[in-house]
């Protein structure tokens, strides 16, 4: 009878796929005898990071270091030259009412977007997921709005919110309200935060549903039995368990109302009479785009980018320390 050959710490390494890997088996004094794998050669790893680090490099930190340098510099709206200026392109921004104006905006327009967003998606997930029958086509039927782009899902609310044929402006009349969308500035905002909200909802539902459905069955069964009350125990046993889940989403929801949320203003407003709301992100284009002032919307892209960095330290830095992982 033959014996198949036990493999030692000094036999040799196992043939691998492409020989990028050899696996190794652990001596007898390891747990459990453990594998570990090991790259062929050390270049291996840098190799495979090159693509990825080559596309931040060249979509990140070239044009982060291009508007840092263009913020400093008055330029030619035709591309004949440059001027330094030093720090005036900040001052004349950080100077400007019209500027500050849409800086509350965007505040205000981000936290509300941010807010109805995930509580509408976290109320449709819970709804969702004690639906027993037909909760295949419900769930459908959420996650398709997430494949609209956001130049269509705006050009569909100027639809809805349309003065002649739109169904949501004749809903709200028979309330007294005249809106009037792309006229009267508190008419446009409600309507553009309406159609992000709506737009990201379905985002926030899928990875809701996926937290609801990841909490084991024996934690709910025991929440069952200690709390008859259903708000209090979604309160203090569900929440806390989705913790992780919405701490991820508000960081994703919060980067889409600054910035993805783009092609929704631009077309409800785009065309339409001054005076309408805008947020900075929408500003940086109009200045640098429309207006050809380069050094400008240079400056108030790093500004923006500054805010970013701030607003993302604080929420790792303060909001993290409440969420709980198991």
């Amino acid at each position: 009878m033959t014996h198949a050959p036990s493999l030692s710490p000094t036999s040799p390494a196992l043939p691998t796929a492409g020989g990028f890997f050899r696996r190794f088996r652990s001596t007898p004094s390891e747990p459990d005898f453990a594998k570990r794998v090991q790259f062929s050669s050390p270049y291996l790893p840098y190799l495979f990071l090159a693509p990825q680090m080559a596309i931040i490099f060249i979509f990140f930190y070239w044009p982060s270091v291009q508007a840092i340098q263009s913020s400093f510099y008055l330029e030619d709206p035709f591309g004949f030259g440059s001027t330094f200026v030093g720090m005036s392109n900040y001052t004349d921004v950080l100077k400007s009412t019209e500027y500050l104006g849409i800086a509350r905006f965007t505040a205000v327009f981000t936290a509300l977007v941010t807010f109805f967003s995930l509580a509408i998606g976290l109320l449709l997930a819970v709804k969702a997921d004690g639906i027993i029958r037909g909760n295949a086509t419900y769930k459908t039927l959420l996650i398709w709005v997430y494949a609209i782009a956001p130049p269509v899902a705006g050009l569909m609310g100027m639809m809805m919110f349309d003065q002649h044929i739109g169904p949501l402006v004749k809903f709200v009349g028979l309330f007294g309200w005249d809106m009037k969308v792309g006229l009267n500035y508190t008419d446009t905002a409600a309507a553009m935060i309406i159609v992000s909200v709506w737009k990201q909802i379905p985002y926030n539902f899928i990875f809701f549903l996926s937290g609801l459905q990841g909490i084991p069955v024996s934690v709910r069964e025991a929440a069952l039995m200690d709390c008859r009350s259903g708000f209090r125990r979604f309160w203090t046993v569900i929440l806390p368990l989705l913790a992780p889940t919405a701490f991820f989403l508000l960081i994703i929801n919060t980067t889409y109302a600054l910035f993805d949320t783009f092609g929704i203003i631009d077309v409800m407003v785009k065309d339409k009479a001054a005076n309408n709301p805008i947020t900075l992100v929408y500003k940086v284009y109009m200045d640098g785009f429309r207006g050809n002032d380069l050094g400008g919307s240079s400056a108030q892209s790093v500004i923006l980018m500054i805010i970013v960095f701030v607003l993302t330290i604080f929420q790792f830095r303060f909001i993290e320390r409440r969420v709980h992982y198991t």
